[in-house]
Formats: C-alpha cells, sequence, structure tokens
C-alpha cells in the first residue's frame, strides 16, 4: 500500500468507467483490449473510500469490494486483506473428526455480531463441537438477511463487524482447535443493488436459467472472467481470512457445458493453491452427483462430502408424518429411502424423482460413509417451512432424542443447527431486509409457496405466515441464551448431545479412520410407510457397528443384536420388546 492502489474494474458492456475516490475529483479509467478499466492512484491507500461511475451516470460500488461499512450502495473501503493473513497456520483437523454446527451469526447471539459468536466458542468446544459453519456473509442490502441473495460476494457483512473482526473470530475459534467453514453462493446474485447488468452484461447467460433467472456464465471466453472471479473468491476466504473449508450452495444450479466444468475446476484450482492444509470442501447438490466426491487414496479428489438432504427428508417424513412440499418425493417409502442413504448415501441414485419426473443421482454406494453429511436439522428445513418450525415443536421428545442419536452415533458427519443440542423451539424464519418492489414480490412469493399446503389453503390462513421483510420476523428467531442457560430441558438435551459425542469421538471416529468395506441393511415390520430397521456397517479391520431403531408408535420384536458392546440405547431394555421411539447403538469387535 505504499505506492497506492491499483482500481481494477471489468466492465466490457460499459462505455466509460470513472473512480471517485473521497475528497479527489473524478478520474477517467483507462480500458484495454479485454474490458478491463484500470487505473493506478498513487495517493489511496487501506482506508480510503471509493466508487464506480459507469457511463458518466450510473454510481456504483466495487463488484470486487472487500468491505462496505456503510452498506453495499454506498462507497467501497479499501481493504489489505494480505494484512489478515496469518504468518503460521492453523494445521486444520481430519475429515473423520468433524461435528459442524451451522449458525447464522445475526441470529447466533444478542448482539448478532462476530463477537457474539466468539464468545460462545467455549460452549460449543466443551460441548463436543469442531467445526463451525457460517451462514453467508457476503454483503447484502439492509439489516438483515439469510445471506444467500448476497450481491458482493468478497464483502463480509459489515452489520456483524468489520474484516478484523472476522479474523479474531477465526483465530478463537482456531486457538480452541474448532475449525470454521463458510457457505458461500456462486449460483445467482441477490434481487436488490446487483449491478452486474449495467455494464458486464456477460457476466450472465440466456444460455441457461435458473430459479432466478439467467444463469451466471461459465462457458466461453467471457465464462474464463467470471470463473477466475468466483474461483479468486474461494482463495480468499481460505487463504486471506484462514477458513478452514467452504460449502458451496445449490451447485446443481451452475450451468456448465464447459470440457472441464466449473466445479472440477474450483476443487483441483484449491487443492493445488493451499498444499499442505486441511481444507474441506463441501457441496449442496440436488444432483446427487456421486462423481464429485469420488476418493483418490483414501482422500477426497475434488470434494470431502454432499449434504444428505435425502437421510433429512426421509427421517422427517418418518418422524412426523408430513407427505406434503418436497417430502412427498419421500413419503411412499420413508424407511426403506432412509436405510439407503444410511447405506449407501443417496436414497436417489438414478431413479425417477417424483417431483422432476426424471432421473436423479449416481450410484454411491461405493463411497464412504463420511461423503455425506447428515443432520435432521438446517436452517433450509426449519427456515422453508411457513412458520419457522423446529423439530421441537413437530415430536415428542423421545422421537427427538432418537434423531439426535441416529444423526450423531452414525458412520457419517453430523451437523446440528444452532439451538438444536439445547432442544430450543425458538423458530428460525426466512427473512430478508429488502424495499419497494423486492419486499412486495418477497411477501407474495412466500405465501404463493404455501398455497398448495392444506395449513394455508385460503388467504387467511395465508395471512398467518410472518412477514420476512418485518424486523420483527429476524428477532423472533433469534437464540434464546437465558433459556438455554438455565431452562431445565435445555440443560438435559444439552447433556444429552454432550454425551453422544463423546460416544461418537472415542467410539465412531475410530472406526471412520479405520474405514468402512461394507454395509447392510435390513427393514423391520410390514409397513413400508413405517417400521424400524437394522443396519451395519462393516471396517477393514472386521469390527461392525449396527444401529436398529424403530420408528413406529408400537412395539416391535426385537432384532438380533450382534455380540458386542452397547455404545447407546435411549429407552430401558426388554428382552423381547423393542419400544417405539427406541434406537440401539451396537459395537462388535474383531477379535
Amino acid at each position: 500500500m505504499d505506492h497506492g492502489v491499483a482500481f481494477n474494474l471489468w466492465a466490457p458492456t460499459a462505455r466509460s468507467v470513472e473512480l471517485l475516490e473521497a475528497d479527489r475529483p473524478p478520474r477517467r479509467m483507462p480500458r484495454d483490449s479485454e474490458g478491463w478499466y484500470q487505473l493506478l492512484s498513487p495517493t489511496a491507500h487501506a482506508g480510503t473510500r471509493y466508487q464506480f461511475r459507469i457511463n458518466g451516470d450510473l454510481v456504483v460500488p466495487d463488484p470486487a469490494s472487500f468491505f462496505q461499512p456503510d452498506d453495499v450502495g454506498a462507497p467501497s473501503e479499501v481493504i489489505d486483506t494480505a494484512t489478515l493473513r496469518d504468518p503460521v497456520l492453523y494445521p486444520g483437523r481430519p475429515w473423520a473428526e468433524m461435528v459442524i454446527y451451522e449458525l447464522h451469526v445475526g441470529a447466533f447471539s444478542q448482539e448478532g455480531t462476530y463477537a457474539g459468536v466468539e464468545s460462545r466458542l467455549p460452549y460449543l468446544r466443551d460441548l463436543g463441537i469442531t467445526a463451525i459453519e457460517l451462514m453467508p456473509l457476503n454483503d447484502v442490502p439492509g439489516r438483515h438477511n439469510w445471506g444467500y441473495d448476497g450481491v458482493l460476494l468478497n464483502a463480509p457483512n459489515a452489520r456483524y463487524g468489520r474484516p478484523q473482526d472476522l479474523k479474531r473470530l477465526l483465530r478463537a475459534a482456531h486457538a480452541l482447535d474448532i475449525m470454521v467453514y463458510l457457505d458461500v453462493v456462486y449460483n445467482h446474485f441477490g434481487p436488490q443493488l446487483n449491478y452486474l447488468h449495467s455494464y458486464a452484461e456477460s457476466f450472465f447467460t440466456t444460455h441457461h436459467t435458473t430459479g432466478w433467472g439467467p444463469a451466471v456464465n461459465l462457458e466461453g471466453r467471457e465464462g474464463a472472467f467470471v470463473r477466475g472471479f468466483l474461483i479468486e473468491n474461494a482463495l480468499m476466504w481460505l487463504r486471506d481470512y484462514g477458513f478452514d473449508g467452504l460449502r458451496f450452495d445449490a451447485v446443481h444450479a451452475l450451468k456448465d457445458d464447459s470440457e472441464r466444468h466449473f466445479l472440477i475446476e474450483l476443487a483441483e484450482t484449491v487443492r493445488h493453491e493451499l498444499p499442505g492444509r486441511r481444507v474441506h470442501l463441501m457441496l449442496e447438490n440436488e444432483a446427487n452427483q456421486a462423481h464429485l466426491l469420488e476418493r483418490q487414496q483414501g482422500q477426497a479428489r475434488y470434494y470431502d462430502a454432499q449434504w444428505g438432504d435425502d437421510f433429512h427428508n426421509a427421517l422427517h417424513v418418518l418422524l412426523t408424518g408430513e407427505d406434503e412440499g418436497y417430502y412427498r418425493a419421500f413419503a411412499d417409502k420413508p424407511l426403506e429411502h432412509l436405510a439407503r442413504a444410511l447405506t449407501e448415501g443417496f436414497a436417489y441414485q438414478g431413479e425417477v424423482f417424483p417431483l422432476h419426473n426424471e432421473p436423479r443421482g449416481e450410484p454411491s454406494a461405493h463411497l464412504p460413509p463420511e461423503a455425506t453429511i447428515f443432520f435432521a436439522q438446517n436452517h433450509d428445513q426449519i427456515g422453508n417451512r411457513a412458520l419457522g418450525e423446529r423439530l421441537s415443536k413437530l415430536v415428542n421428545p423421545e422421537k427427538l432424542a432418537q434423531a439426535l442419536a441416529l444423526v450423531l452415533l452414525s458412520p457419517h458427519i453430523p451437523m446440528l443447527f444452532m439451538g438444536e443440542e439445547a432442544a430450543v423451539e425458538t423458530p428460525f424464519l426466512f427473512f430478508a431486509d429488502w424495499s419497494g418492489e423486492a419486499a412486495e414480490l418477497t411477501r407474495e412469493g412466500r405465501r404463493k409457496e404455501f398455497a398448495q399446503f392444506k395449513a394455508f389453503a385460503t388467504p387467511e390462513m395465508r395471512a398467518k405466515i410472518p412477514d420476512p421483510c418485518d424486523e420483527q420476523t429476524f428477532l423472533a428467531s433469534k437464540l434464546d441464551w437465558k433459556t438455554i442457560d438455565s431452562s431445565p430441558g435445555s440443560l438435559k438435551f444439552r447433556a444429552l448431545t454432550a454425551r453422544l459425542l463423546r460416544i461418537r469421538r472415542e467410539k465412531i471416529v475410530p472406526l471412520i479412520d479405520s474405514g468402512f468395506v461394507s454395509a447392510e441393511r435390513r427393514l423391520l415390520g410390514k409397513s413400508p410407510r413405517t417400521g424400524g430397521l437394522d443396519t451395519r456397517w462393516k471396517t477393514t479391520a472386521g469390527d461392525t457397528l449396527q444401529i436398529v431403531a424403530n420408528f413406529t408408535e408400537h412395539e416391535l420384536p426385537t432384532p438380533k443384536l450382534i455380540v458386542g458392546e452397547t455404545l447407546w440405547r435411549l429407552l430401558p431394555a426388554h428382552a423381547q420388546i423393542f419400544q417405539a421411539s427406541d434406537i440401539i447403538v451396537r459395537l462388535g469387535r474383531q477379535l
């Protein structure tokens, strides 16, 4: 920064670009043949505020801004990200040890800041959490938002603190041996204050479309600039801030017919640029593409794991009986779907998916269990409900504990959503601080989305759906730590979670390290919609992990248990009776 700042803007469809630097007259930026406008300012430095003026009229922030102190429509601030880098890198932890805790920075604490998250890190460590996953931080308009409609990918949301505060959170987590992951969104940009169409039309393409409109352009000569921008964003979070991994949102919407798909280039580049670090890459992928999760000499070649939505959806149907919306695709035989997900990773591996009437997925039985991340709740599955109800509001305590034990003691990577460890009933609603037409479209879209559900069949019923743009909707979603820290029910469930995580650390993680070579399943009962299951995994050392669970409302004959140690049983044992909502976890050792 001693010699000024080089300002760059890729604006191939702009006629002219000017740099508006604080306390200086506008300066025209020269353009090269590739559409880059560039200017070196000898007086600019870290902290300088600036904007760009397009075609002598439209004033915009830097699309590659590293910080927006006064929201996304205001001037950008020069940040020297190199000063954030640690001279000695945190080495990370093996993937097998991961217990992920997903949280929203604004709703996790009363403060709604990075410092608020930092203050609770010892609590999470003592619970047994080994990694936290932050919902997207990229800046969005307004005071509160889930983060999935960001418009400035490099700028961490100023509502949570400055970049240095985010860095302090990561350093504090690493000091406690807690890894930190970040959710990033590359498949679309938000509806407000996204100016890319005004000066870089080729950033998007009409050759492909998504649920959000024209797709991000990842193909051809101009798509190469977009690919480079997105890959550099991933490297920035991992290299400059020191994040230990990324979760890529809805990658099925990243449409790319290139010979080398963007997702392959992204993973290979990250692996090449960050050697010697344990960097974990995760996918949300409705397409169930097992080839992205392939292993090479026991290590992930591209991506470590995919979120296991099939597991969640089948489990939710079994626990609640719900069969509307996307649960309809799992309602015909939820027990079979769940058992297949447990033993093979995906429930849909090329079969026709009822909601799309097209084949979905690739064979996944050859993948290790740790290639899928299992959960009973997450931001989507709670927040996409009209009233944001958690599972604790939908099922009894026995079923809730059964689901928790299944998630935490299976050989897959477990994930909890903030507050789940204490069985909180605080809703997590969909919220966004849009204004004008975007706010009205969001309200109406939310109500139309649930018009097909019986509980919201009439306009009067739909009027009860909380307004996403009302600040009270956001405030209602904040965790109540007084209840978590003092309520007998919450304290009891916290103790249950901690106990299960101790068992996982001592008994399940060594099995993952050993490596699983086979899995088998057997359904208990006669109904395709309900019953029990008996699942078993065998390791290379010959050890066997068995999980049996009764998802019915009545007793079942106790299945044959393997010879060995009982790691967990939810309900008191009766010799010939397998009680409703019970779950048994056994470990048989090779002699």
